[in-house]
């Protein structure tokens, strides 16, 4: 039984994966899994089209996504997606000058706004209603470039940012979106259905959001790359916001090259966004940071305490650090963060403020919804409870909306803190002492089986708030598996470090080629 099922999977894959087979056509069909460089040289060379490679993965989608393993990652389809894809077509056949990532298509997460049909919800029924007036300042960035925007990606509702009591990867809107290593573990989230959609070959390359840990999490549990950019390196407007002091979108995809290439696009000043007033000044091409034998002379610390109790995490921790220290760098282990337990009070405390400000800030630019506050999203969950609360409710809102105006003392004062003990006293402290370029963790431990009745729980390995609550750039890339499940490691250093964290996560991808596609698995190998 399990085998002839194995095999049905297997043949959807492939028709999948060869539209052409479908179709009878002769011509020869890209593969899901090549590069975006590979992609975009065979579209300069004529042997593929933004056309053909957007209906391949609108193929995958129906067989993988919808079908088959049934991973629900995609929570809407842009129909005007192949109209896309035949203007940049055209334009490449008229000569027009095309840049690196035209005709590659995109997925975003679905709190990134979009001035099309779409929807913007943030897995949430209570914006279900008119879409947004206009593309957020990134995505205007990803069609200048001439990118294909293929749709939405599902996410744990509000970013997480509903319950203390949830399940990662699960939206009233869209479900449960499932891991494609092992279908019956944890996606993590918030970025949940990017993750999946990029590790399953749905897309090419998918943006995705964090306020703590909701790229480098999913990045990490599904067996893929994510950057977490410094904070200001690329606008927030026109996303769907946690807090001002930690959100940040970023690119996420199979290869440290892809997701180069995607934060070169995405990266920018923009004028409604204050934070990244000084992005034009930072932000290269940083697809020239992927230099072979980059790793030798580099110095990274091993933060070691995140992988304690969990011998199996530590095994695939000392092989990373072996492999870094083989391609010629020194890797001081075991490197301690000071006060990397001293600040998570300040930051419950300072996401609780911020998110009724910004939230309540977002939706006045909407229009046509059901709900324009968050007291309104507090009733409307009420009131639909069986379609938003079937599993976990609400009270990190209702807690939030308790909460007074910016100005006061409290948040002031748990601001000044958590930013002075996260960044300043905390990672640039261990960078100092040691001399390092970087830092190291493991970025998650095992996907955890997922409950809906008693929500996230099992191995709670994250390394990502440091770097999350400083606003520094983390940089997770596959490093392992533990009983078939993926492990990655997280790099991460001080404010603008992006071209440093690239250069060492592009040696250890190179040195280590640990990542492995997923099988599409019901349990967890022995």
């Amino acid at each position: 039984m399990r085998r002839t099922r194995a095999t049905l999977l297997s043949i959807l894959i492939l028709l999948a994966a060869c539209p052409a087979a479908i179709a009878g056509t002769p011509r020869a069909q890209p593969t899901y899994d090549q590069s975006v460089a590979q992609l975009e040289a065979r579209m300069r060379a004529g042997t593929l089209t933004a056309v053909q490679l957007t209906r391949l993965y609108l193929s995958r989608i129906a067989a993988l996504d919808k079908s088959g393993p049934k991973l629900n990652s995609v929570i809407e389809l842009n129909p005007d997606a192949l109209r896309e894809a035949r203007k940049i077509d055209a334009e490449r056949r008229a000569g027009k000058p095309l840049g690196p990532l035209a005709g590659i298509p995109v997925l975003l997460k679905d709190n990134v706004d979009t001035g099309d049909s779409m929807m913007t919800t943030a897995g949430s029924l209570a914006l279900v209603g008119a879409p947004a007036s206009k593309d957020a300042f990134l995505v205007a960035k990803l069609r200048a470039a001439g990118m294909v925007i293929l749709g939405k990606t599902n996410l744990s509702e509000w970013a997480n940012y509903r319950s203390g009591h949830s399940t990662s990867g699960w939206s009233g809107r869209g479900g449960l979106t499932r891991n494609p290593y092992v279908l019956g573990r944890s996606a993590c989230g918030s970025s949940s259905g990017s993750a999946v959609a990029v590790s399953a070959g749905l897309t090419a390359v998918a943006v995705g959001t964090e306020t703590d840990g909701s790229l480098v999490c999913p990045g990490g549990t599904n067996g893929i790359v994510a950057i977490k950019p410094t904070l200001g390196l690329v606008s927030r407007t026109g996303i769907v916001p946690i807090s001002h002091n930690q959100d940040t979108a970023g690119p996420m995809a199979r290869t440290v090259a892809d997701a180069a290439s995607l934060l070169t696009v995405m990266a920018g000043s923009d004028p409604a966004d204050p934070a990244t007033k000084h992005a034009n000044l930072h932000m290269v091409d940083y697809t020239k940071f992927l230099i072979p034998g980059a790793l030798k002379g580099k110095r990274i610390g091993v933060v070691r305490s995140f992988a304690e109790g969990n011998p199996e995490v530590q095994r695939v921790l000392d092989e990373a650090v072996a492999a870094l220290r083989k391609a010629g760098a020194t890797v001081i282990d075991p490197v301690t963060i000071p006060h990397v337990d001293d600040f998570g009070k300040d930051e419950n405390i300072v996401l609780s403020y911020d998110f009724k400000h910004d939230l309540n800030a977002y939706l006045a630019t909407r229009r046509g919804l059901p709900v324009r506050t968050l007291a309104g999203v507090i009733a409307f969950n009420k009131a639909h409870a069986a379609q938003e609360m079937p599993w976990f409710g609400q009270s990190l809102m209702i807690a939030s909306e308790k909460r007074g105006p910016l100005t006061d003392p409290a948040y002031r004062h748990a601001l000044a803190n958590e930013k002075r003990l996260a960044g300043p006293e905390g990672i640039d402290a261990a960078l100092r002492a040691n001399h390092l370029d970087a830092l190291m963790a493991p970025t998650n431990g095992p996907a955890w089986k997922v409950d809906l009745v008693n929500g996230d729980a099992g191995d709670t390995v994250s390394s990502s708030s440091p770097a999350a609550v400083a606003g520094y750039p983390d940089i997770t890339v596959p490093a392992g598996f533990v009983h078939g499940l993926p492990i990655g490691v997280s790099f991460f250093a001080g404010r603008w470090s992006e071209p440093t964290l690239i250069e060492i996560a592009y040696g250890f991808e190179q040195a280590t080629h640990a990542r492995r596609d997923p099988q599409f698995l019901r349990h967890a190998t022995p």
